[in-house]
């Protein structure tokens, strides 16, 4: 049985990248744990992608993954125990973050699953990419109506109080489907970052109507996800592409749980954020001294180009490799920390909004003051045969100077023609 979900708008812009937005959601088996076990065969990442190797250094066990989302359900077994807080930001559900709200209310619990599942059972039900992170549920209403904050700024809350609450990593696989987004989110993303939190966004997929990567996929020191299918090729319908992409992960066939207990295949970035944001989890479990740049660093620098050139706006800098990433060394990286790109792009980018708050006080203007006329010379008898500065400057001077070279070559000439008279007497 298949069932799709089509993409919502959230206010005027704001989308939720939606399991089923991404792809197709499709019912595995049924609810009920006789099942459970061909659910866990079903996840193929967690060898394919070096999480299962992982798993002998860390479990993420002391790390903390916000999940800014349509709440987590903590009545399916694989959640119970994962989620130690939460909130809810739209006025509509729980305080606890743990009631699912808004459309597509399954989604949360479906990420949360796939990042962090504690599994059903020994060796069965959803396991995710991190089983021992813990969980904060923040719960957002896209789509309703009746929240008591926008879309927008249910986000900028949710990420202020993740951070408040001791979030090491925040996953958001939502897109707002433009390219910029609003001021209150420069504040929002810079708090995270100011505070060492590694922000997970997921890109967004072509084949739900997001043709180019939205925010906050596009923010400065975000590390967004892009997609690839099951034989790690650019996934065309469960990824859009763009230079913002830093990393790609799975994106297709992928299994999650719904708040009502059962298991559905699901594809698109919505998922690969959260593998992603689980494995930042390991990365910081296994360096917890490491700033969130330094670790953004290590995922990224781990991730294994596949034959590709990259980076790219289809792969990134390559597919997650999370052995690789806990285990590998890595050379420190020399770029500039994520809240010194957003910084730097808001004072670039927000300056002609920006309006001063006070008119800078004008120099004084300086004029000049002409000064009075000397007075006139006074006539006398005399005068007309006095020197005047006109017939000094113009007549008086000039007339000494040629006196004097003529003086000077006449003495010159004298002297010339003595000389000669002796010449001549000497002979």
């Amino acid at each position: 049985m298949t069932r799709s979900l089509q993409q919502r708008r959230l206010g005027a812009v704001l989308a939720l990248a939606l399991a089923a937005v991404l792809g197709g959601v499709s019912v595995v088996g049924d609810a009920a744990p006789a099942h459970a076990d061909q659910v866990r065969d079903l996840e193929y990442w967690l060898n394919d992608y070096g999480f299962t190797q992982a798993w002998a250094t860390t479990k993420g066990a002391g790390v903390t993954v916000a999940v800014i989302d349509t709440g987590v359900s903590t009545s399916v077994p694989e959640l119970a125990g994962a989620v130690v807080g939460g909130t809810d930001v739209s006025g509509l559900g729980s305080s606890n973050g743990q009631t699912p709200v808004g459309d597509g209310s399954e989604h949360g619990t479906l990420v949360a699953s796939l990042m962090a599942g504690r599994g059903s059972a020994e060796g069965t039900g959803v396991i995710g990419v991190a089983p021992e992170a813990s969980i904060l549920a923040v719960s957002v209403a896209f789509g309703s109506s009746g929240a008591k904050l926008s879309n927008d700024d249910q986000i900028a809350a949710g990420i202020r109080w993740a951070v408040d609450h001791g979030a090491d990593v925040i996953n958001m696989s939502l897109t707002r489907n433009t390219l910029d987004w609003p001021s209150s989110w420069d504040d929002a993303f810079l708090y995270a970052f100011d505070h060492d939190v590694v922000v997970v966004a997921a890109a967004g997929n072509r084949g739900s109507g997001t043709t180019e990567v939205g925010a906050p996929a596009t923010i400065p020191g975000v590390l967004t996800v892009g997609g690839v299918d099951r034989n790690k090729t650019a996934s065309f319908d469960a990824s859009s592409q763009g230079i913002t992409i830093a990393v790609a992960a799975p994106s297709e066939q992928l299994v999650g749980v719904v708040p009502n207990g059962g298991y559905v295949q699901w594809s698109g970035t919505s998922a690969s954020a959260p593998i992603v944001s689980g494995l930042v989890a390991l990365v910081r479990a296994a360096f917890p001294k490491l700033s969130a740049a330094a670790v953004m660093n290590r995922v990224i620098a781990t991730a294994n180009p596949n034959g590709h050139v990259v980076p790219s706006p289809v792969y990134g800098n390559g597919l997650i490799d999370a052995a690789a990433a806990v285990t590998a060394y890595v050379k420190p990286s020399t770029s500039p920390s994520p809240s010194v790109l957003l910084q730097d792009w808001i004072h670039l980018h927000r300056r002609i909004d920006t309006v001063p708050t006070a008119a800078p006080t004008a120099a004084p203007v300086v004029r000049a003051i002409p000064s009075s006329d000397p007075p006139l010379p006074t006539d006398t008898a005399a005068s007309p045969w006095l020197p005047t500065e006109l017939t000094l400057t113009y007549i008086s001077v000039p007339l000494l100077v040629l006196l004097g070279f003529a003086i000077l070559v006449t003495l010159f000439g004298i002297g010339a023609l003595r000389r000669l008279k002796r010449n001549r007497s000497n002979r």
